[in-house]
Parts: C-alpha cells; structure tokens; sequence
C-alpha cells in the first residue's frame, strides 16, 4: 500500500517531495498574520501543512527501496521531532528508518521511545 496512503489516507501527489521548497509565505489558518513557513510545517509541494514533516519522511520511507511499509509502525511530528511509534522486524531496519527521517528537511530529532523490536 505505501507509507504515505496507510498513515495519511493520501495518493502520492503530483510533484511531491521530501525536501520541498517551501511556498514564498503562507495565510495563517486563524486568518491573522502570515510569514515563512517554518521547516518542520512544509507540505509535500511546499504548501503549510500542520503535519507536513511526517507526510514528508512517509514519503521519503515510500521512495527508499530498502524500507517496505510496516503495517505495524506509524510516523507522527512533535514540532520538528519525528516520532516512530509501533514495531518493527529488526534493529537493522529501525536505524534506516532513523537515518531516512532525519535526511528530511526539518527534522530536529527522531524519537524511537515508542518503537519495539519484533
């Protein structure tokens, strides 16, 4: 199935990227202010996206061939943290995962604390 259509439901978008570049400014969703868009918050075509640092490593899981979808893990964000929460089969593959999320754009840290190996 793909990463990004289990956790978030979404087809692989025209133009999408890991490492989008962010749009020029953004409305802000309450309607004030606007401004840069903050690394952690660009979307897979480089729109605001509330989530759009975890959309983007599920992107980057799906393009990676050495990482299948895990039916048994999920990406989420805190900020500009990733976090992997779930199982996977091996230690081996939890590192990749690791060392794919934080190539993306954005990504401060990668929190495992919720991983289980098995």
């Amino acid at each position: 199935m793909g990463w990004l259509k289990r956790l978030f439901g979404l087809e692989k978008p025209q133009n999408a990227q890991v490492n989008a570049t962010p749009s020029a400014s953004y409305q802000a969703p309450s309607g004030g202010g606007g401004g840069q868009i903050d690394p952690e918050r660009v979307g897979l075509n480089g729109e605001y996206d509330q989530s759009g640092l975890a959309k983007r490593v599920a992107l980057a899981f799906d393009q990676d061939p050495n990482l299948d979808d895990i039916n048994t893990l999920w990406v989420a964000q805190t900020g500009s943290t990733v976090v992997l929460k779930g199982t996977v089969p091996s230690q081996q593959i939890l590192n990749k995962m690791v060392s794919v999320a934080n190539s993306v754009d954005g990504a401060t840290n990668v929190d495992t604390d919720q991983v289980s190996i098995g």
